[in-house]
C-alpha cells in the first residue's frame, strides 16, 4: 500500500465516520423526546455532514479519480465504507442514542485533538474546525449521560443496557493496521492504540458519575474500518440515504 492509498483509507474513515452517525442522529429529527433535544440532535447531524464535506473532499482529491464528496458518500456501495461499526448501530430509544453519541464523542474529541499537529496541514486545518464543534458534543454527551444514569429507576436501567449493547463495539476504535501504521509514521495521525488509555479513563469519570457500570468483558466486534464485515443495519441505512442519487443519478437541485 502506497503513502497516497493510504491516505486515502484514512480520510475516508474520518469522513465515514462522520457520514454514518450524522445520518443516524438526523433520523431523530422531528420525532425527539423534547423539542430542545429535536434541535440539538439536529444540529449535531448537520455538524458531523459539514465535517463530511471535509474529510470526503479531501478524500476525492488524493484519490485523484474525479470523485468529490457527493459521489463518494452517494455511489458507494456498504463494503466500500470505512466506518466503525459503532457508528451504523441503531438509535434505539433515547439513552441508546446519547450513550453511543458520547462513547464516540470522547473517542472523536481525542483523536482530534492529535490531528492538530498533524504533518499534512490540510488535516490538521480540518482538525482545528470539527474539534470545537466536538468539545460541545462531548460536554452535551457526557451531561446527558448522567443526568440519565443517575436518573431515575427507569432511566438508569435504559442507559445501562445501552451501555451493556455499545460496549462491545468501542473496541474497533482502537485497532491498528497497516493504513495506521503508514499514518502514524508520517506523522499525519496516531496510532489509535494510543488512545486507549486516556479514553478508559474519560468513559470511566463520566460513568462512575453517572453510576454505570462499564462491561468488564474487552471483547472487540471489528470488520467496520476495512469494509470487511458490516452489521445488517448498514445496508438499510444507505437505501434510505443514497435512494435519490441512485435512482436519479448526477441530479441537481
Amino acid at each position: 500500500m502506497t503513502r497516497q492509498d493510504a491516505l486515502f483509507q484514512f480520510l475516508l474513515r474520518m469522513g465515514d465516520n462522520t457520514l454514518i452517525l450524522g445520518h443516524r442522529i438526523s433520523e431523530w429529527c422531528g420525532i425527539a423526546p423534547v423539542l430542545e433535544e429535536d434541535i440539538a440532535l439536529a444540529n449535531t447531524a448537520l455538524d458531523f455532514i459539514g465535517q463530511t464535506q471535509f474529510w470526503l473532499g479531501y478524500a476525492g482529491e488524493v484519490e485523484g479519480k474525479d470523485q468529490d464528496a457527493d459521489r463518494l458518500a452517494f455511489h458507494r456501495d456498504a463494503w466500500d465504507f470505512r466506518n466503525v461499526l459503532l457508528c451504523e448501530m441503531p438509535n434505539g430509544d433515547f439513552g441508546q442514542t446519547i450513550m453511543r453519541q458520547f462513547l464516540f464523542d470522547a473517542w472523536h474529541s481525542i483523536f482530534l485533538g492529535r490531528l492538530l499537529k498533524s504533518s499534512d496541514p490540510r488535516v490538521a486545518e480540518i482538525a482545528e474546525k470539527a474539534s470545537k464543534e466536538v468539545a460541545y458534543h462531548l460536554e452535551r454527551s457526557a451531561g446527558t449521560v448522567v443526568a440519565l444514569g443517575d436518573g431515575t429507576e427507569e432511566s438508569h436501567a435504559r442507559m445501562q443496557a445501552a451501555l451493556d449493547y455499545l460496549y462491545p463495539y468501542v473496541g474497533e476504535m482502537f485497532l491498528s493496521d497497516e493504513v495506521d501504521q503508514q499514518m502514524a509514521e508520517a506523522g499525519i495521525a496516531p496510532d489509535p492504540a494510543t488512545l486507549r488509555e486516556e479514553y478508559d479513563a474519560l468513559v470511566a469519570r463520566v460513568m462512575a458519575e453517572a453510576t454505570l457500570n462499564i462491561p468488564e468483558n474487552r471483547y472487540a466486534h471489528k470488520g467496520g474500518r476495512d469494509g470487511y464485515m458490516h452489521t445488517e443495519h448498514l445496508g438499510h441505512l444507505l437505501c434510505e440515504m443514497q435512494w435519490l442519487q441512485r435512482a436519479y443519478p448526477d441530479a441537481k437541485w
